[in-house]
């Protein structure tokens, strides 16, 4: 789901010739630390979908939203509100439950499949084999929205996940290299220098195999609203931010 969130790093930009279809896009998995906007930008991708005239959006978490992200590219337009379902799991077993159900419900499949917070549902049971099943799950969940919607028309999956500090616990980061083999795709939020009251990040977007990696710079204002502007990046430059951790934010 590289292309969806490119739109939002772009404002709202088309990706132009050669532009994959939500079928096509390996799921993504959208990486920093506490407070790096990684809600923002999951919602922001949210209302990009709910804007292409699809089918709805799923957006899975815990606990509710406490505001709506400012200025997150997508209009906060009451058609595209509509469009997005929010659900809140309490626990690891409820989402279990959510999903393994989703064969169940009702109504036009979903477009986008959004999870924010996959870290609180895997510190039940930290172990690899939690999370693999769960990432397997997602996946699969995906699949089968992606067969009900029809060709042409598959689900897309994003899935937020909070990364640690350098020299963390190596469970964490056993974990986050299970959970990279499912998610080819990745976009990692790393802090930048902070002016007074911002709170500044560098998006380093990897679309698993799709094409090169890009980046932007993204600001949250103290009242919340987000600014991006794009990064250059240097012509043949395949670094990767990978090693990097993000650090807790304000």
């Amino acid at each position: 789901m590289a292309e969806t969130l490119r739109r939002v790093l772009n404002l709202g930009s088309a990706a132009g010739p050669g532009e994959n279809t939500a079928e096509a896009e390996p799921p993504l998995l959208l990486l920093g630390g506490p407070g790096s906007g990684k809600t923002a930008l999951l919602f922001a991708a949210a209302l990009e979908a709910a804007g292409e005239g699809r089918g709805p959006v799923l957006f899975l978490t815990r606990r509710p939203l406490q505001s709506l992200p400012r200025r997150t590219g997508a209009a906060l337009e009451p058609v595209r509100l509509q469009k997005i379902r929010f659900q809140y799991p309490p626990s690891t077993r409820e989402l279990l439950r959510l999903l393994c159900s989703a064969h169940e419900a009702r109504g036009p499949a979903p477009s986008l499949l959004l999870l924010d917070g996959l870290e609180e549902y895997l510190v039940e049971d930290p172990g690899s084999q939690e999370a693999a099943y769960l990432a397997a799950l997602l996946l699969d969940t995906a699949v089968h929205f992606s067969h009900r919607a029809g060709p042409g028309r598959g689900c897309g999956l994003i899935v937020a996940l909070q990364t640690q500090e350098e020299g963390g616990d190596s469970g964490n980061a056993l974990q986050l290299a299970l959970l990279q083999r499912y998610f080819p795709a990745q976009c990692w939020l790393q802090p930048d220098a902070s002016g007074p009251g911002q709170c500044c990040l560098l998006a380093s977007l990897e679309p698993g195999g799709l094409g090169p990696r890009e980046e932007w710079g993204v600001t949250f204002q103290p009242d919340g609203e987000m600014t991006i502007t794009p990064w250059p990046t240097q012509a043949g430059d395949t670094s990767s931010h990978k090693g990097s951790r993000s650090g807790g934010q304000p």
